[in-house]
């Protein structure tokens, strides 16, 4: 079990993000009316029917506050753990998605990092393994593939709140969603097809287009970087050279040259002007082969008999220190991510026919009608249809949010939602239930350049249980960190200790022009610097209203 509670370093920086004015109401504090043993007993084959079991209920602590963890499973093979505070309850639940192909449990927190209700023990929190797997051959087993795309998540939240009932003789008064990556999908999958289940969803960096994001999108970032001899092209070592370039042609157009893009979407960086002259002295430059690889990256799949996009953006401006250990390694014969996660979805999950064992990228076809081959799964493992009239009537509410240096998903997808929702069910209607924000220089779910440490659980809160939306909240940086260039333009600054405002998508924040650049209290709302809407692309209908299947 990976407990959920961040790290000392983490919470004493991320802790900025919570302002008094952003706490929800004050709810009592609950006690078990039971023994933790006792909920052995409970039977919840209600919920997955046979094979669904309690193995485990046994108190723990951990960083002080007192759990009562129970473990149980789930038909086929679901794993899933509950942890309930034995008297810290505060009569709130919040589930924790799942990252990758899952496999695994873990309890981590992610945007609620520096919550006062998560550091305080006052919820009850739950999560499930999916019954996944990183090599992906789970999907070839139906009832496997169906607990992956939504089942697991579904019945783990209602064994989590048979186990609340049974243990503090009542029910929880709030439910929240909590996921990154594969767990922001799973979270918009949620709100998709469980409207009922949770309150407030936070799905971040969310791989809600699942189908090309482990097609298209890791397969032709691998393609690209990958010889006719099967040597990887552009190494780890040879990035900042590229990134230097990208930053110094375009960080200024925020108006502050921090190291960091506001908007990638308006650099009009020309990799081709980093090109070494005689590839015999590279030191400063790239060669040849590697700016043919690099603007692949860039430019994403085309299809070769309309000339028209296949994905809805690859990798963006400043995202380039992110690329190694994902499509960039260390040496030119190691195995990179992007690889075995397009291998391992094309093979067992997007496809609905198993293509073999001896599948390879270079079997993956980059045009229009592999987008066809993708269609029969995609109302099962996409969650990225834009009606979500039904959570929005129940009255829930969605927070997306996604760092622009993101090298694994693209933040272009998470933006073209954005719009698919305000096309299909109106501006004002999604203004009432949903909110967007990007991250300059965060990478694929936290970390990176720019203030990656957030606590979006507490604005989620108050938007539930105080009925007051959120706008503005406060980034921060740790001093674990990997950020390298804000430094203060006025003042001696602090690389460790920088806060910077974070706005609802399409604004910026935007310097005053005096005080320190670490500073958030320098900083306000400003205009886009981008206005366009998404163009088109080939797969922009997978975003049409449409309903899921079952199975």
């Amino acid at each position: 079990m990976k407990i959920f509670v961040p790290s000392l370093a983490l919470l004493a920086c991320a802790l900025v993000t919570t302002s008094a004015e952003d706490v929800a109401v004050t709810l009592a504090v609950v006690d078990p009316v039971v023994d933790c043993a006792d909920l052995l007993s409970v039977n919840i084959t209600s919920i997955g029917g046979a094979g669904s079991n309690v193995t485990s209920a046994t108190e723990t602590t951990t960083d002080g506050v007192l759990y009562c963890l129970v473990e149980g499973s789930l038909p086929p093979a679901i794993t899933w753990e509950v942890m309930l505070p034995v008297s810290t309850w505060t009569q709130r639940y919040m589930q924790i998605g799942c990252g990758g192909l899952c496999g695994s449990i873990e309890m981590s927190v992610g945007a609620a990092d520096g919550s006062e209700a998560v550091n305080n023990g006052n919820l009850a929190t739950g999560a499930t393994d999916m019954d996944g797997g990183t090599d992906g051959t789970f999907g070839l087993v139906e009832g496997k593939r169906v607990a992956f795309a939504y089942e697991a998540q579904h019945w783990t939240a209602e064994v989590a709140k048979l186990l609340i009932k049974n243990y503090y003789g009542q029910e929880q008064e709030y439910a929240y969603f909590n996921g990154c990556s594969d767990g922001g999908r799973e979270a918009v999958m949620e709100a998709l097809r469980y409207p009922n289940d949770f309150n407030g969803i936070i799905a971040g960096a969310p791989a809600m287009l699942f189908s090309f994001q482990n097609s298209f999108h890791h397969g032709w970032l691998s393609v690209s970087n990958t010889d006719e001899d099967g040597n990887h092209i552009v190494l780890s070592d040879r990035l900042d050279i590229l990134h230097d370039a990208v930053v110094s042609a375009c960080d200024a157009l925020d108006g502050i040259e921090d190291g960091l893009l506001s908007d990638p979407r308006a650099c009009d960086f020309d990799v081709y002007s980093i090109q070494c002259a005689s590839d015999a002295d590279n030191s400063t430059c790239l060669t040849s082969t590697e700016i043919e690889a690099v603007a692949k990256f860039y430019a994403g799949p085309i299809d070769a008999d309309t000339g028209d996009h296949l994905t809805v953006g690859e990798a963006q401006f400043s995202s380039e220190l992110g690329w190694s250990g994902v499509f960039v390694p260390d040496a030119a014969t190691d195995t990179i991510m992007s690889t075995s996660t397009a291998l391992a979805a094309i093979k067992y999950l997007t496809f609905d026919e198993y293509p073999g064992d001896n599948y390879t990228l270079a079997d993956f076809d980059f045009a229009n009608s592999t987008i066809d081959l993708l269609r029969a799964r995609h109302p099962l493992l996409d969650s990225v249809s834009a009606d979500l009239s039904a959570f929005e009537q129940a009255g829930g509410k969605l927070i997306l949010w996604h760092g622009w240096a993101d090298p694994q998903i693209s933040p272009r997808t998470t933006i073209a939602y954005h719009e698919a929702l305000q096309a299909t069910m109106g501006a004002d209607v999604v203004e009432g239930f949903e909110r967007l924000y990007l991250l300059p220089g965060v990478y694929h779910c936290g970390d990176g350049e720019g203030p990656s440490d957030l606590d979006l659980l507490a604005p989620m809160m108050q938007w539930i249980e105080e009925g007051v939306a959120p706008h503005k909240w406060v980034s921060s940086s740790s001093s674990s960190s990997t950020r390298r260039k804000l430094s203060s333009t006025s003042g001696s600054g602090s690389s460790t200790n920088v806060t910077r405002p974070v706005y609802p998508y399409p604004a910026i924040a935007k310097y005053v022009g005096s005080g320190s650049i670490d500073d958030a209290a320098n900083f306000g709302e400003g205009a886009p610097l981008y206005t366009y809407l998404t163009g088109y692309w080939l797969g922009q209908d997978f975003f049409n209203p449409f309903t899921p299947i079952e199975g």
